[in-house]
């Protein structure tokens, strides 16, 4: 023990590591593969794919929204592993995850390559000095180029200005979803084992010293019905144990005194109640009220807080108020301002990437985050839990410096056929996009990479989809602060918005189909003021959805015969968030979600509206 105090090594059996990579590139499906090959699981246990996926938003979108902690056993050591989101919305739980770890796998691609949030996860980690083992997955794919990606690979450590250790990082090969990993592209491997020999073999132990004052610095937190508050946090010096008195060292400087209830380390899926942990341990403590990320568990006799993390600003705002539609409080639970704080505020606890600050309205909050996807998820869980509320559209946050205004450009990049790219460059260039490259590997897909403003990626996607015909890629990350760039036009079409209260009718949707897109079925309850619809031409036209056909005496030939109704375009949360324009709000509640003017009758949204003169 004393020989490795002094060395620096706070346990030399074991590896603290996270999984990074752009999204969709594999990191769940290997940690999947770890588990089961050191033996977490019973033979005869029936295992969901992505185990660590635990929340449903993440299976059914198929991606990783909290960062999740496990832990395996190979041989003698101890490898604790963290899976971090892949989606650069959810970057603030990455960079708070890194302050855990001390050593990273970075997953890419065999035949995508690295891609922007490869890039921001990868500049994050080199920024706190930590090494690498790369691994190129989906080795078993057809259109699968490693040894291109492995040189892209380290143009980008090159460019994002890596040490000479760092650029000197092992590589492997690897089939996640088969289990398998081996040196050479060449020869398919049997098991994870040459992954796993990396690990503890290439990446450096824990540094620290077990017999100094206790620090852990708090990365994570979850809660339970029984214990409360949990701090999920790493051991960087000292040790702790059951009972302990520990002081609390607050984000104000203030300093609150506890008593450790309860103590666990992970061990798999399950975390494994212990008696004690020292320096280089990740931990659960319960019995702390009112812990937040970034606060240091300390010594009570000597209190040495950890300098806080930083993490990037927030970029998108959107409106959070309460539901004020006619047909408010019929689906949810909470309804209320008071339950919106108290939720959102719950929500800050647990994220650090988003801020809430009050508006003028007491029924209103503006809630700030990272970007559109990571609100929408909040609001979707929102919705999910009982609440009822009303969302404006995004909008972005600008900054004055030097006497001008700066609004925030992301670097997008958009894989798409190639007969689609002219149509792609012609919308993005009205959007004040800049094409900086393109390139064409020769399997009939380009991939073309531009600095955008944000403003001009919201309402994007949906327009993206329709063009290139549901195949194209996109992937956007937060690039930097530019002066600002000048007016992007918003929605060319107008909105169909229904001039009564009442039950859509067959009759008059089909109507009303040659006038532009419908958004709802017959028998849909619709107010006035709800938008039930997209009109081809530019302005708004308020529509009778609940007209009923009058019936009379006289009957023609074939005049009854069934309607033939134009399937509607149902809109889901993201695609209803990307539609609305500024006078326009999303009314989420549990059962439904509806798009709505602002102002909801017809006569006094016309009289708001600026004259053509002005």
């Amino acid at each position: 023990m004393t020989a490795l105090a002094e060395s620096g090594i706070a346990n030399a059996l074991r590896r603290n590591i996270a999984i990074i990579a752009h999204v969709d590139h594999g990191k769940t499906t290997l940690v999947d593969a770890m588990l089961h090959q050191s033996g977490v699981f019973r033979a005869n246990e029936r295992v969901e794919e992505r185990a660590l996926d635990n929340i449903d938003l993440e299976r059914e979108r198929g991606i990783t929204i909290m960062a999740k902690n496990t832990a395996i056993h190979y041989r003698d050591w101890t490898v604790n592993i963290v899976d971090t989101p892949g989606h650069a919305d959810f970057g603030g739980e990455v960079e708070r995850t890194l302050t855990m770890v001390d050593g990273v796998l970075l997953l890419v691609d065999a035949s995508e390559g690295p891609l922007p949030q490869t890039r921001f996860v990868l500049g994050k980690a080199l920024e706190h000095g930590l090494p690498a083992i790369v691994v190129i997955n989906k080795i078993d794919r057809k259109d699968a180029r490693p040894a291109e990606v492995l040189d892209e690979v380290y143009d980008l450590f090159i460019d994002l200005e890596a040490s000479e250790q760092q650029i000197d990082f092992p590589v492997l090969y690897a089939n996640a979803k088969a289990g398998t990993a081996s040196e050479d592209p060449d020869e398919p491997g049997l098991n994870l084992r040459p992954l796993l020999d990396a690990i503890v073999g290439q990446l450096p132990p824990p540094q620290g010293d077990p017999e100094g004052a206790l620090q852990i610095r708090v990365a994570n937190l979850d809660s339970s019905d029984y214990l409360g508050r949990i701090a999920i946090g790493r051991i960087v010096n000292g040790r702790v144990a059951l009972g302990d008195e520990i002081a609390v060292s607050k984000l104000d400087g203030s300093v609150a005194q506890t008593r450790v209830t309860k103590l666990y380390v992970f061990d798999g899926l399950e975390r494994a109640e212990v008696e004690q942990a020292a320096a280089g341990d990740i931990v659960c403590l319960a019995g702390i009220d009112d812990i937040t990320i970034g606060e240091t568990i300390t010594a009570p006799d000597d209190p040495q807080p950890i300098a806080p993390m930083q993490v990037d600003e927030p970029t998108v705002s959107m409106i959070f108020g309460v539901n004020t539609s006619p047909m408010a409080g019929q689906d949810g639970q909470y309804v209320t301002s008071r339950r919106l704080r108290e939720r959102l505020e719950r929500e800050l606890v647990s994220n650090v990437s988003i801020r809430v600050e009050d508006t003028d309205s007491p029924d209103q909050f503006q809630v700030i985050g990272r970007g559109e996807l990571q609100l929408s998820i909040l609001i979707e869980m929102m919705r999910r839990e009982g609440y009822e509320l009303q969302v404006g559209r995004p909008q972005i946050v600008t900054r004055e410096r030097d006497g001008r205004i700066e609004e925030p450009v992301e670097e997008l990049v958009i894989d798409v056929a190639e007969d689609y790219q002219g149509v792609v460059i012609e919308q993005l260039s009205a959007r004040r996009a800049t094409l900086n490259r393109m390139a064409n590997h020769g399997s009939g897909r380009v991939r073309l990479e531009f600095l955008i403003p944000t403003r001009g990626i919201i309402g994007f996607r949906s327009q993206f989809l329709t063009d290139t015909r549901g195949t194209g890629i996109m992937n956007h990350l937060f690039a930097g602060w530019e002066p600002w760039n000048g007016p992007i036009a918003g929605r060319l079409t107008g909105a169909l918005v229904a001039d009564r209260p009442g039950k859509a009718t067959a009759y008059a949707i089909y109507n009303l189909q040659e006038r532009g897109e419908i958004f709802i079925s017959p028998g849909t309850q619709v107010y006035e003021g709800m938008i039930i619809g997209e009109n081809a031409r530019p302005s708004d036209m308020d529509v009778n959805v609940t007209k009923e056909k009058k019936l009379t005496n006289m009957r023609a030939a074939a005049a009854d015969d069934a309607l033939r109704l134009v399937p509607p375009r149902l809109l889901n949360l993201e695609q209803s968030i990307e539609f609305i324009n500024d006078d326009e709000l999303v009314e989420v509640t549990p059962g439904s979600i509806r798009l709505r003017k602002r102002i909801l009758g017809a006569t006094p949204r016309a009289r708001s509206q600026p004259s053509p003169g002005h």
